[in-house]
């Protein structure tokens, strides 16, 4: 068997590529060849992925030049059925060793446990890497998560974008084959503008350098992106401040260029009298610039924009740059100025003319219920409405400004702004901008209380709206972000202290819903059984929080009446709880009292009879219980839910020896209602807080 080894190259150049999925479609191609070759038993060593606007690519060092051989067994007919009683073949035996290829007499026998059968073993010879080649790349291609592919003149290829060209070479040997109707070569290309021609690569090996040094073109994403953010930062320092921008930017500038430089560009003064976000979703949003700002945090008048070419006269790109914004810019002085001519409440109106959702009603009906859901939500936790539904009337407001219409990602935003410049309460500006939070895992929630009930109740219609029209997220598929709407809802709950039970609010919501005909418990149902998966998600992805300790709180929660922030109280309780060295033994307590009263023929609640407690271990059971209730009683009170739980656990070694020397099913029928009274009433403390027996799951 042949050792040799070669490195691979793929690269597929095409026009430029989504700069917004460049990223995961690279992964996505690397992470396919890799696993293709290790499935048709082709070693390798690393796997290296490149992609740049006009290009994918792969690298993969060290790949077999063929498979290895392997020894196939190939499984007959059973001996009996293949041959007669005097030994002679009979058809299923001479029809196996035609398939074979082979006599009669070179076929094998192996013994199972169902006999004896015919067999043969043959080895199957490898075949060259070469050969595999084609199909897996043209395989990795269709597997990339491009959601709309394109034909492109008269080819019957698809792809995301026009294919030009494609490399593939093992070693310094191309490919014979066609992919993407395109012959694969060993020539690539470099920079639209800073090289000549075509490159012929000599080995895969030197793709990187000689693409850097010859065509002008940093192949590496992630090399580019480093470089990206290095440049910038420095540019705006260079310039008296720091950058304001998040990562996302440094990954789609990286996407959209080969060879990045960058430089600083500058913006009229006049123009600082914007809202700074409608500054940075100027810059950000339409030219992918990074704003700079001062050491107050305050926007200043410059920028750093990332060019794809090292320019021979770089003043006149910057200019060129400066020229691009300053139309961007006056276009939102020009919004900003037009749109405060009316008041939000003035729009309130126009509202009703726009469809939120069909079947859901318009924009005013849809404020309308949210407005409806502050109010309940605000009665519930016995605070203050005005605010809240204030904002909630006018949140919506801003959706039909010029402003939000040309920079959707201001809406809420431009609506605190001007709900600010027309006069309204400092907390409904504050809430109209906290609606929508948090937008994405890890964002803040709202601050304010206003803010905190619009925020709540905006999902909440949400939710229930779009499920009372049975369309709930099914599989990937979630156009209405509910997924992310429901654990806004958790979160909002738990993270700012709400107690308002869960179902109530669901049922509260669905209720106002305008779609008639709905089974409207089923709705709240399968709502409830919907944001309770995010609840479950919130706290088993933290490492610490294990599905047994959440299970043993949901266990005992009332859906109905027991808010979110007594439900995480009692999570910590119960997490502290398990690393305790009595936990173990009293969650395989509290199992089998659960199964004895499941079990017991007679009622297994009622009053104790001192005097009916003879053994030793239950009246030590009895009285160091009667003491711990006394305990943790106000505990209970005050939501102690850990000091609770650290009390009873002194409970342990009265327990073990409990069920060690007392036999609760007793022939006396008044012994054994007793004693299944005690242990109903020492399953009582624990389960208040938490169902401890589900801790015993994972052992048991």
């Amino acid at each position: 068997m042949s050792n040799a080894r070669a490195d691979l190259l793929v690269e597929i150049g095409t026009e430029e590529l989504p700069p917004k999925a460049l990223s995961s479609l690279m992964q996505s191609f690397a992470t396919s060849i890799d696993s293709q070759l290790t499935d048709a038993r082709l070693e390798h060593g690393e796997v290296v992925p490149y992609a740049s606007p006009r290009r994918l690519a792969v690298l993969v060092r060290d790949v077999a030049t063929a498979q290895p051989n392997r020894e196939v067994e190939a499984k007959g007919p059973p001996v009996k059925v293949a041959f007669d009683d005097d030994g002679n073949a009979k058809p299923a035996a001479t029809a196996f060793a035609k398939k074979c290829g082979v006599d009669v007499a070179d076929l094998q026998r192996i013994s199972t446990d169902k006999g004896e059968w015919l067999a043969f073993t043959a080895t199957e010879k490898g075949q060259a890497a070469e050969a595999l080649l084609i199909p897996m790349v043209e395989h990795a291609l269709a597997q990339l998560p491009i959601p709309r592919r394109m034909r492109w003149g008269a080819s019957d290829a698809e792809f995301v974008r026009p294919v030009h060209w494609v490399v593939l070479m093992l070693g310094d040997n191309v490919v014979d084959g066609e992919i993407m109707g395109h012959r694969c070569g060993n020539q690539t290309r470099g920079h639209r503008f800073m090289s000549d021609g075509e490159i012929t690569i000599t080995d895969p090996a030197s793709y990187e350098s000689l693409l850097e040094e010859k065509g002008s073109v940093v192949a590496d994403f992630g090399k580019r992106r480093d470089q990206i953010i290095l440049e910038v930062v420095s540019a705006a320092k260079n310039a008296g401040g720091t950058i304001r921008a998040d990562e996302g930017l440094f990954d789609e500038v990286a996407a959209l260029t080969e060879w990045p430089v960058a430089m600083t560009g500058h913006f009229d003064d006049e123009f600082l009298s914007l809202p700074q976000e409608a500054i940075t979703a100027s810059l950000t949003g339409h030219q992918r610039y990074f704003p700079i700002e001062d050491k107050s945090g305050d926007l200043m008048s410059a920028f750093v924009v990332v060019a794809n070419l090292a320019s021979k006269d770089p003043d006149k790109v910057r200019d060129g740059n400066e020229r691009v914004i300053r139309p961007r810019l006056a276009d939102a002085a020009f919004f900003w100025e037009t749109d405060r001519k009316q008041s939000l409440a003035d729009r309130v109106s126009a509202l009703d003319k726009v469809v939120y959702q069909k079947g859901l009603g318009s924009l005013q009906e849809k404020s309308n219920r949210t407005a409806g859901l502050c109010e309940f939500l605000a009665r519930e936790l016995d605070v203050s409405e005005d605010y809240a539904v204030r904002a909630a009337t006018l949140a919506k407001c801003d959706l039909i400004t010029g402003m939000v219409g040309e920079f959707p990602e201001l809406q809420g935003v431009m609506g605190r702004y001007y709900a600010a410049a027309d006069g309204e309460p400092g907390e409904v500006a504050e809430a109209i901008g906290e609606q929508y939070l948090p937008r994405f895992a890890g964002d803040a929630v709202p601050a304010s209380l206003a803010g905190q009930l619009l925020s709540l109740a905006d999902k909440l219609d949400t939710l229930a709206g779009i499920f009372a029209l049975g369309r709930k997220p099914s599989g990937n598929k979630d156009p209405f972000g509910l997924r992310r709407a429901a654990l806004g809802v958790v979160r909002i709950l738990i993270e700012c202290n709400l107690e308002v039970g869960l179902r109530t609010a669901i049922e509260a919501a669905v209720k106002l819903q305008p779609v008639d005909g709905i089974d409207t418990d089923e709705v709240v149902d399968s709502l409830d059984e919907f944001i309770g998966s995010r609840l479950r998600g919130f706290y088993t992805e933290r490492p610490e929080i294990s599905a047994e300790i959440f299970d043993a709180v949901d266990n005992s929660r009332d859906r109905r009446t027991m808010p979110l922030p007594d439900f995480d109280q009692r999570i910590e309780a119960v997490r502290a709880f398990a690393s305790m060295a009595e936990a173990e033994s009293l969650a395989a307590a509290n199992k089998r009292i659960s199964n004895i009263l499941q079990k017991a023929d007679a009622p297994s609640q009622g009053d104790i009879n001192t005097s009916l407690l003879t053994e030793q271990a239950e009246i030590q059971l009895y009285d160091a219980l009667d003491k711990a209730l006394g305990d943790v009683e106000p505990l209970q009170q005050g939501r102690e839910y850990a000091r609770v739980l650290t009390r009873l656990a002194q409970l342990r070694e009265p327990v073990d020896r409990f069920f060690d020397e007392v036999m609760v099913m007793a022939e006396d029928e008044n012994v054994k209602l007793n004693r299944l009274s005690l242990l109903s009433r020492l399953r009582e403390p624990f389960h208040s807080v938490a169902d401890i027996s589900r801790l015993s799951a994972a052992r048991n």
